[in-house]
């Protein structure tokens, strides 16, 4: 007799979401930040906690964290929401616009937990290729909506893995070509050089929506709490889907805090974002390497036999994301920047890899 119950049919054979965390010096495969949040964060966050009545329930609606938010780029909190990491508001996204008989467009190579998500939710995922730079144009985007009328669209801006915005004639065209809902994962935009451009577009394009996160620019992977910006009424929809109190107490005391002492967000990103630049630009002189102008906390870089240079880079102690199987990445390798020790060691490796082992 098998005790086991069998999963769903569609859910059988999925692997389950994630990258290797193995104990190694120099981890920089994951887009993590290199340092967490300030001292000051921690001892207000340790001033406030003995207030909190863990007894009751938090804020179901978490109205104190969406007003401060929603502040932050002129919008009230009815077209603010927050959830347990931005993946979680793409799952109520999926949950209250995707599912059974509906389809939501990808482009490849693009993050690979939208299809995941897309499965778990069972909304059905087509997929459309990006240009042979890894953009996507309005062309790409306007054909892409016309050939498959999508119910949702969703595209992360900074592209993963490229590091690429997505430009916003792209983004009119997947709109106004379609009556999708259109979802930017925009995680990493605060590393970008215009960090509200498609904020400044939610004004003109009445179904998009933008999703960002508390793991880059805040600087708080750990924390798992994304946010959205989007029409009331999405706000709205996504409430019929949220589990009950979703969103614990303690998250959103440290979530607000920071808001009020980490209120620059470029600044939070400054020293990543010159780090980026020196990588970018060191990668480039090396023998056989090419890597993507990148507006993330990531590059992207090509150098034959990529399987081989991540196998040796891990061996001197730097585990970066292997993408060299992937159908638009062959041969190519993702760093996430660290520190900038942690960078100048993955530097040197890799410097040494190419110049002992020719490739």
């Amino acid at each position: 007799m098998n005790d086991r119950v069998p999963v769903r049919e569609d859910l059988q054979g999925v692997e389950p979401y994630g990258a290797p965390q193995w104990d190694i010096p120099v981890r920089i495969n994951t887009n993590e930040m290199p340092e967490g949040p300030p001292k000051a964060l921690i001892e207000a966050v340790a001033a406030r906690l003995p207030t909190l009545e863990l007894n009751r329930y938090p804020d179901r609606d978490a109205l104190e964290l969406r007003t401060k938010l929603g502040a932050l780029v002129d919008l009230p909190p009815a077209q603010t929401w927050v959830a347990n990491g931005s993946n979680e508001v793409l799952t109520q996204l999926l949950q209250a616009y995707g599912g059974v008989a509906r389809t939501v467009l990808l482009f490849n190579p693009g993050y690979s937990a939208h299809p995941l998500l897309a499965q778990v939710t069972q909304t059905t995922v087509v997929t459309e290729e990006l240009d042979d730079n890894l953009h996507l144009t309005p062309a790409i985007a306007q054909r892409a909506v016309e050939r498959h009328q999508p119910s949702l669209v969703i595209i992360a801006s900074p592209v993963n893995p490229t590091g690429v915005v997505v430009p916003d004639e792209a983004i009119r065209a997947l709109h106004d070509a379609s009556s999708a809902l259109i979802v930017l994962d925009e995680a990493y935009i605060q590393l970008a050089n215009e960090p509200n451009r498609a904020i400044t577009l939610m004004h003109e394009l009445p179904r998009l929506v933008v999703c960002r996160t508390y793991s880059k620019a805040w600087r708080m992977a750990g924390l798992r709490l994304g946010y959205c910006y989007g029409p009331s009424w999405v706000i709205e929809d996504i409430q019929k889907v949220r589990l009950p109190y979703h969103l614990n107490a303690i998250t959103q005391l440290v979530g607000t805090l920071a808001l009020d002492v980490m209120g620059d967000e470029r600044a939070n990103v400054a020293e990543v974002i010159a780090e980026r630049e020196r990588v970018f630009a060191q990668l480039n002189t090396m023998p056989s390497v090419h890597a993507w102008p990148s507006e993330a906390n990531f590059i992207l870089f090509h150098v034959p036999q990529a399987h081989h240079v991540f196998t040796e880079l891990v061996a001197r102690g730097v585990l970066v994301r292997d993408f060299s199987t992937g159908p638009r990445t062959p041969d190519c390798l993702r760093a996430s920047i660290g520190t900038r020790t942690e960078n100048d060691q993955f530097l040197s490796a890799l410097r040494t890899i190419l110049t002992t082992h020719p490739v």
